[in-house]
């Protein structure tokens, strides 16, 4: 990553310092977001149960479905990280590799339903170009069968993301391996964002 004091920080803190103790002495790849997590705990502590809160907390869109969105919105921002990780998560989650890898591809010919397409092109819009979202398309959600709770809760993963891939493209957070990203969704799709003490 481009920040070496923030990698080789030599006193990382918190859950995720926890995290790449374990990771380092199992031999494992250490996912580089996790320094950007131990450097600064008393503000990434707040992202981590936020990100707990949105992805994994009650609403009516699935988890797999939420993490199906984090990799939509984080190919089209092409945020190598963000995608890897989120395209084994929901794969993981549906039990479907191809249908996530063709949602990503080209959402509109993928087997989603009209609904999650319409909700999907909201999302890209919103990501690419936001001031252009209008009351309109909200309306359309909403006879599409969306509530505003499902809306609400869509646009908070994507927002959540669009930071996210800036924070990892920013920092210069490298790509995983396959193996790499195929360990952390295992742990992502049993125990999700949660620090150690709140499972």
């Amino acid at each position: 990553m481009y920040l070496s004091e923030v990698e080789h920080n030599p006193a990382p803190k918190g859950d995720y310092a926890v995290l790449i103790e374990m990771l380092r002495g199992a031999g494992a790849e250490v996912p580089q977001i996790m320094h950007l997590f131990a450097f600064k705990p008393e503000a990434t502590d707040h992202l981590r149960r936020f990100t707990q809160a949105v992805m994994r907390g009650p609403s009516p869109l699935e988890p797999k479905f939420r993490e199906l969105i984090a990799a939509f919105v984080s190919s089209r921002n092409r945020c190598k990280f963000c995608a890897g990780s989120h395209v084994a998560v929901a794969a993981k989650l549906y039990g479907d590799d191809a249908l996530v890898q063709a949602v990503v591809a080209d959402y509109g010919s993928a087997p989603i339903s009209d609904a999650e397409k319409l909700l999907l092109s909201y999302l890209e819009k919103l990501t690419e170009a936001p001031a252009s979202t209008s009351a309109e398309d909200v309306g359309r959600l909403r006879a599409a069968g969306w509530s505003d709770e499902a809306i609400y809760d869509a646009v908070s993963v994507c927002a959540m993301f669009n930071f996210y891939n800036r924070w990892i493209e920013g920092s210069g957070v490298q790509d995983m391996s396959v193996e790499g990203y195929a360990r952390s969704a295992d742990r992502l799709a049993s125990v999700g964002y949660a620090g150690r003490s709140e499972r």
